[in-house]
């Protein structure tokens, strides 16, 4: 689909970024913008956007024995396929846009950079499971891994629990994602304040949706 031309399959993008960044704030804020502009959307997220998603969910990120890392893959997989099938598609299908916190570019940088699993296989297994399915637009919230790290607060999970060398290889693989895939991906810088990471991304979705 081009930039600024949507047409009856609806519009997805994904949110990405490690652990701290942001994100999450901002897709909020980002739906309401929508909402206001009277804008149908859906907002969804990875793991954990579909029924069985949940219980992935709670096993990726809480499941507090040893997972090898093929397994952990294996499961996000599982989930993705599964999401995409019952939740993603149809909402395309039907016009709209679908805003999805994670999806396939955090299995390369967190599973491929982070664990250092084959990043080709891996970006196979993707495409299995989505069936073919590709963001037309993934925003990267770009921040320094340290003050990434200050900004998790209370009890972590699995992921954000690993050391700050596994973060640091995150970021390197969100930035290279971007660097390869430049049309589709946009890098924010997200050690800014709230309000000027969503006007810097507000600029993006604008120019992109034409709205």
């Amino acid at each position: 689909m081009q930039p600024g031309k949507r047409d009856k399959r609806g519009y997805f993008i994904t949110f990405e970024g490690a652990d701290g960044c942001g994100k999450t704030t901002q897709i909020q804020l980002i739906k309401e913008y929508l909402d206001k502009k009277n804008i149908e959307n859906i907002l969804t997220r990875e793991p954990g956007g579909s029924d069985l998603g949940v219980h992935l969910r709670k096993i990726l990120l809480h499941y507090e024995n040893p997972v090898s890392n093929i397994a952990e893959t294996f499961l996000y997989l599982a989930d993705r396929a599964q999401h995409i099938e019952y939740k993603i598609k149809p909402a395309l299908e039907s016009g709209k846009i679908v805003l999805c916190d994670r999806h396939t570019d955090s299995t390369i940088a967190y599973q491929g950079y982070g664990r250092e699993q084959n990043i080709d296989e891996i970006k196979h297994l993707n495409s299995i499971a989505t069936a073919g399915v590709i963001p037309d637009l993934t925003i990267v919230f770009d921040i320094d891994t340290e003050i990434a790290q200050k900004r998790l607060q209370g009890e972590k999970d699995r992921l954000e629990a690993e050391g700050i060398e596994f973060h640091k290889k995150l970021r390197h693989g969100y930035l290279e994602i971007a660097k390869n895939d430049p049309k589709r991906v946009k890098v924010i810088d997200a050690n800014k304040s709230i309000e000027r990471v969503f006007s810097d991304t507000i600029k993006v979705i604008e120019e992109i949706l034409n709205v």
